[in-house]
């Protein structure tokens, strides 16, 4: 009687290996892009949130609300956002006058960037 013996070749199991290493090699540059599109997205969540709480904050302000901030320059748009910036961003000093829109930059992680607009409000 003849044993049958089942398994893999080394042929196959070598084919597997190459394919699998392909694979692999086409993923991580797109894990990488992915990597660095995330923080883009994450600071430009951060400036439109800033964006927004300035708009509350000078609807507030403007309706005669005593819960909303004086906002003079871009630095005051931090103090506008519930539990205030986050760490690891900053933003550039600018000043703006009562009334008038200014532009403001916000840095994020890894060096990325995005602007909101705030309005200046005593």
């Amino acid at each position: 009687m003849k044993k049958s013996q089942s398994g893999f070749t080394l042929i196959e199991l070598v084919m597997v290996i190459v394919i699998l290493g392909v694979l692999a090699a086409m993923a991580i540059p797109k894990y990488i892009d992915m990597k660095a599109d995330a923080s883009q997205a994450s600071t430009d969540g951060v400036a439109g949130a800033l964006g927004s709480a300035v708009s509350v904050n000078y609807a507030a302000r403007s309706a005669k609300a005593t819960n909303g901030v004086a906002i003079t320059d871009c630095t005051g748009a931090a103090s506008a956002l519930q539990g205030g910036l986050p760490t690891g961003y900053s933003i550039t000093a600018s000043a703006v006058t009562a009334g008038s829109t200014g532009s403001c930059t916000l840095s994020g992680k890894n060096s990325t960037t995005a602007t909101f607009t705030i309005i200046g409000i005593n």
